[in-house]
């Protein structure tokens, strides 16, 4: 579907490591606002520049903006994803890092990238996420979501931990391994994919199940419905196991604990 909506008020997220003088940052503000557009940064980028009237909570931002830039790597947009995901607001990725599997465009190519936008002439593409609860003697107590992966892995012992695993309630494995993932497709070219998995394209709805080094020959990656909902419960007293969300969230797990991952399918209050 092709973009029709006049875009006057673009937000601006940037990864202050990846542009440490912003120096990119600054051309394209001034980019935008030769186009009449209204540029909204964060409060620490506004302050740096010395443009305190464009400074602006990150909530705020994706309130405002008909759509926002992130400059940075996947990790800045994945972050992004997650902050704007309730507001459901368009992100523009420009990737600054080193490999960039999900930001759209490059740095070189930005301006073309903008001006397309500003030309009404682009598609917005949707991606699939993950909700994530873990629940603790049958009350649900956290709640995370996720656009890569969810993962379970073992602490700083070298033991391997213990999983089992159902889908839709039925029992289906006990992994014996380093970890559990649980991706989109978008998340299968991140960990998953160095973990053994297959590469899915981002317009195919599917949940990836990947083992992490698993102790057995014929553990593989297995693909599910995106309707399936996949449980993993913590069967393991002497180790520690974390829950770690786009490799960017963490939280201890005990034994017993469950985490109950699931397409999301509406965004939360």
């Amino acid at each position: 579907m092709k973009g029709s909506v006049h875009v006057v008020c673009v937000g601006i997220i940037v990864n202050m490591t990846k542009d440490i003088k912003l120096e990119i940052t600054s051309k394209i503000i001034n980019w935008l606002e030769q186009r009449n557009c209204e540029v909204l940064l964060t409060e620490i980028v506004s302050q740096q520049l010395n443009k305190p009237d464009s400074g602006y909570a990150p909530l705020d931002i994706y309130k405002k903006a008909d759509f926002v830039i992130v400059l940075g790597g996947d990790g800045t947009l994945l972050g992004a994803a997650r902050q704007c995901l309730w507001l459901e607001t368009p992100i523009l990725g420009v990737n600054m890092g080193n490999l960039g599997f999900i930001t759209e465009a490059e740095v070189k190519d930005v301006y073309t990238c903008l001006d397309n936008i500003l030309r009404g002439d682009y598609s917005i593409e949707s991606r699939m996420m993950l909700e994530a609860s873990v629940i603790k003697d049958d009350k649900q107590i956290e709640t995370f979501y996720c656009l890569n992966d969810i993962g379970l892995t073992k602490g700083t012992l070298s033991r391997i931990i213990n999983l089992k695993t159902y889908i839709d309630d039925n029992y289906f494995d006990r992994y014996f391994a380093d970890g559990l993932l649980i991706s989109t497709p978008t998340g299968s070219t991140a960990y998953s994919l160095s973990a053994g998995g297959p590469i899915v394209s981002p317009n195919v709805n599917v949940i990836l199940i990947t083992p992490i080094c698993p102790h057995s020959l014929n553990s593989r990656t297995l693909i599910v419905s995106e309707s399936d909902v996949i449980t993993v419960e913590v069967d393991d007293g002497y180790q520690e196991v974390y829950l770690t969300v786009d490799g960017q969230q963490g939280f201890k797990l005990m034994s017993g604990d469950k985490v109950v991952i699931k397409k999301l399918h509406s965004v939360p209050n």
